[in-house]
């Protein structure tokens, strides 16, 4: 690996750490060097992933933490700096969604989608970029967000306005902490292959929009590794406020 993409002697909390892009997230950063903390609900799920990366010998802490309080968070990332250390990567990556026409949709379904999404990267940015701060020490916040940040599709209305949200935000916070060494970017990845939606993909539906992709294939969580290591170590030192499309085209496609 390039020596600049190297993370040794950075610590980096995961959100949404328990499976999918999250565990892929980790482990790529432990293997680049970092300290890991993965965060989360549910904490079995966590502990079984640190488990799994120590014995990689990647040093691991697992983190019961709700990303819309902020007491909890608070808590954990006092946790996590007593045992690892100042946290100077953080990967926002929890999340939510809904499959449902907005007509239908309650206050309560916009609430909760939209609390994890954009709440929950507020309150988890904010937290570390005031540690970093009282500490003057440098960070990089990357906030996972999505192409349905910057299009849309039918019936995932919150979904989509909360990454298109966690974008401008993004910019927002990369603009008040420039002065400061803290670097706020984002990853919006397309469509991207994971057990939770395989059996959509290899449906009529599915196959139809993976031919809509100009690449004519779904993304792989390693699609993603280059960008992520990018944006969480030194050789981005000039970038902030960015967002990293990984869509094989899909944006470019026509109407």
């Amino acid at each position: 690996m390039d020596n600049k993409l190297r993370l040794d002697g950075k610590v980096a909390l995961v959100t949404g750490a328990a499976g999918g892009l999250g565990e892929h997230f980790s482990r790529t950063l432990g293997a680049a060097g970092a300290k890991v903390v993965v965060v989360g609900r549910r904490l079995q799920p966590l502990q079984d992933l640190a488990s799994q990366l120590q014995k990689e010998n990647i040093q691991a802490l697992a983190l019961s933490m709700d990303v819309t309080d902020p007491a909890s968070v608070k808590a954990g990332f006092d946790q996590a700096q007593a045992e690892f250390g100042l946290i100077n990567v953080v990967v926002s990556n929890a999340g939510a969604a809904t499959d449902k026409p907005a007509l239908t949709l309650s206050t309560e379904e916009w609430s909760q989608v939209v609390d994890i999404n954009l709440k929950g990267s507020w309150v988890i940015c904010s937290e570390a970029a005031r540690r970093l701060v009282d500490a003057s020490q440098p960070g990089s916040l990357i906030n996972v967000t999505s192409i349905l940040g910057h299009r849309v599709a039918g019936s995932v209305l919150p979904y989509t306005t909360s990454k298109a949200g966690l974008e401008h935000m993004t910019r927002a916070m990369a603009l008040e902490w420039a002065r400061y060494g803290i670097r706020v970017n984002a990853l919006a990845p397309g469509y991207i292959s994971t057990p939770l939606n395989s059996e959509f993909f290899a449906s009529d539906l599915g196959k139809a929009l993976i031919r809509r992709i100009p690449q004519r294939r779904l993304g792989t969580p390693a699609d993603l590794e280059g960008a992520l290591l990018l944006l969480a170590s030194d050789a981005s030192a000039y970038m902030t406020g960015s967002s990293i499309v990984l869509d094989g085209g899909h944006l470019q496609s026509s109407l």
